[in-house]
């Protein structure tokens, strides 16, 4: 264990440039009514146009993932199914280039397939959406890597939530059709983001090295609290793709971009590291670093100190003031950790189960290891909303049960408060709730989802317009996250039910739906808002998918199980439900 000097941090030395305009929010409109949702109403037409929209939009093509259904100015385009699931998944998965490899994972559940059989159904999607592989205006092949959707897409869940998220389009996408991107004002204190770093080991399977290691730099730097730091879901969405640094800082709304790239090999690593001044365009430093594998965590605040240093044009820091959680003890503890990241941002049943797998091998080998049991609690919490089909009440034990362990053994690790908090949000406990979610965001202040957990928090217990608030710091942390697009909606329908827009709640619930189907708590919370607006038929089309996916709901499920603080939010949940047709 380390002793850690922690020593004040002394006054800046310049003042920042300020960009005067607010950040542009783009503000969708229906039949020239705003869609808002900050507890203003959407218009019915635009409520309508909501629960039967297609999934994606782009150039007059449709894409209804509900209906299995490619539409071109309104006519049903035939397509084959797996011709179908291929260019859902690479427009789902636009932000970054789609392997071979994980096409046949999910088109094909990984059956052994020819190189032809894929190259012809890449085709085949290309031909129906008027493309082909000469003008790759859709569908771009990056040789030896897989391909990219590319062209500009609108999808359901961006219709109905652009007054508070900027809409992101591929870079590629936005150069070639000269849309311009939303402004972000850069923070009144250095920012930056860490892209990256290249697996340069000549092995894809130390890809999960290179990206843990990223992972801690951000996390060694977002513990500083004189910086904000880009979270890691929206710097990761740039990974594997040749970037241009100002477009990157452009994007993210950040000043500083840090990049490089990892060589690992036996005990020994490889480490090469750069500082850009993204605005001015030059290159404040840069150094390599070869250091045996046992020495990875000294490394990680090597690279966080020099960055730190190196803005010392603006900030003077006498040494930096670090608050880290406690390394392992196991080398081959932290590695199997880094292993379980990849799945564990990944939403779905078998993922999570294979991110448990990691991190309990972790902890049989290194059982004091704290962040390795935040983050199987973490998993546990993920599941509470997917198709596990098992009780979600287990998961939540199982989560305190981790996120307490975690805490007892490092109380400054971050991961150890944002778990215990949602599970004691899941518990009906708000003060305990917020107690640890606040302490999570004060340990780091730039941990955009601890900050979305805030907001859920809040959103449960009776504060939902705070909770929508808190929402929003997370989105401008980390404003090209593909995860929060899955658990900002939770955070959003969750404050809507409270405050009573059943419209606007079934709205996000249905896009959720569209993009990830066996969420199984955007069909609970749809069943119960469309059953309180008396559209009978349509609620009870939903709790048929919702029992599908969560055998055991019930009305004990409302009275043990439903996370609203509010006894009259129950009360309404449990009516939505009985509306519904739920029998007991």
């Amino acid at each position: 264990m380390r002793a850690l000097t922690v020593k004040a941090v002394f006054c800046a030395l310049e003042e920042y440039v300020k960009i005067s305009e607010e950040l542009e929010y783009v503000i969708g409109t229906s039949g020239g009514e705003p869609m808002r949702y900050f507890g203003v109403q959407a218009s019915e037409q635009a409520a309508s146009q909501a629960s039967n929209s297609a999934a994606f939009r782009f150039a007059n093509f449709e894409i209804d993932v509900a209906r299995h259904e490619l539409r071109h100015g309104g006519e049903v385009i035939s397509i084959e199914p797996q011709v179908f699931d291929l260019l859902v998944h690479l427009v789902r998965n636009r932000n970054r280039i789609v392997s071979r490899e994980e096409l046949i994972d999910t088109v094909w559940k990984g059956r052994v397939i020819s190189e032809a059989t894929l190259s012809s159904r890449v085709s085949a999607a290309r031909r129906a959406i008027g493309d082909n592989g000469d003008d790759q205006l859709f569908v771009r092949t990056h040789h030896k890597r897989g391909f990219r959707f590319v062209g500009e897409v609108q999808d359901a869940y961006e219709s109905f939530t652009q007054d508070w998220r900027p809409v992101v389009t591929a870079p590629e996408s936005r150069a070639r059709d000269n849309v311009v991107a939303p402004v972000l004002t850069l923070p009144d204190k250095p920012s930056i983001a860490v892209l990256p770093f290249q697996n340069r080991s000549g092995d894809s399977i130390q890809e999960y090295f290179a990206d843990g290691l990223t992972e801690d730099i951000i996390t060694g730097l977002s513990r500083q609290r004189w910086f904000f730091v880009i979270a890691r879901n929206s710097s990761f969405a740039f990974k594997g793709e040749p970037v241009d640094v100002r477009k990157v800082a452009s994007e993210l709304g950040v000043h500083y971009v840090l990049e490089g790239s990892v060589r690992k090999a036996s005990s020994r690593v490889r480490v090469t590291a750069q500082l850009i001044d993204a605005n001015k365009g030059v290159n404040l430093w840069a150094d390599r670093y070869d250091r045996d594998l046992a020495n990875i965590f000294e490394l990680q605040d090597e690279i966080t100190n020099r960055v730190i240093d190196s803005v010392g044009s603006q900030i003077i820091v006498a040494e930096a003031a670090r608050v880290q959680r406690k390394p392992p003890q196991n080398i081959e503890a932290w590695d199997l950790v880094m292993r379980a990241l990849p799945h564990m941002w990944r939403m779905s049943v078998e993922e999570q189960r294979l991110a448990q797998e990691c991190l309990r091998q972790a902890i049989t080998l290194d059982p004091e290891y704290a962040h390795a049991h935040a983050l199987l609690g973490w998993t546990y919490l993920c599941m509470f909303n997917l198709d596990a089909r098992m009780p979600i009440g287990e998961f939540t034990d199982k989560a305190l049960e981790s996120g307490e362990r975690a805490v007892a053994l490092d109380d400054q690790d971050h991961w150890g408060h944002f778990v215990l908090g949602l599970a004691h949000s899941r518990r009906r406990r708000p003060e305990s709730a917020v107690m640890h979610l606040s302490k999570s965001v004060d340990l780091n202040p730039n941990f955009a989802l601890g900050h979305a957990g805030l907001g859920y928090a809040y959103a449960c217990g009776e504060q939902p317009e705070r909770g929508l608030r808190s929402l929003e710091q997370a989105q401008r942390l980390s404003p090209c996250d593909p995860f929060l697009t899955i658990y900002a909606p939770i955070v959003r329908y969750m404050a809507l039910f409270a405050l009573g827009q059943y419209e606007e709640t079934v709205a996000v619930c249905r896009s959720l739906t569209a993009l990830h189907p066996h969420h199984a708590g955007a069909w609970r919370l749809m069943t119960v808002s469309l059953g309180l607006l008396g559209k009978i038929d349509e609620a009870g089309e939903a709790l048929s998918r919702t029992l599908a996916l969560q055998p055991d709901l019930s009305s004990a499920h409302v009275v043990h199980d439903t996370v609203f603080v509010n006894p009259n939010d129950r009360a309404r949940f449990l009516l939505g439900l009985q509306n519904a047709g739920l029998k007991d």
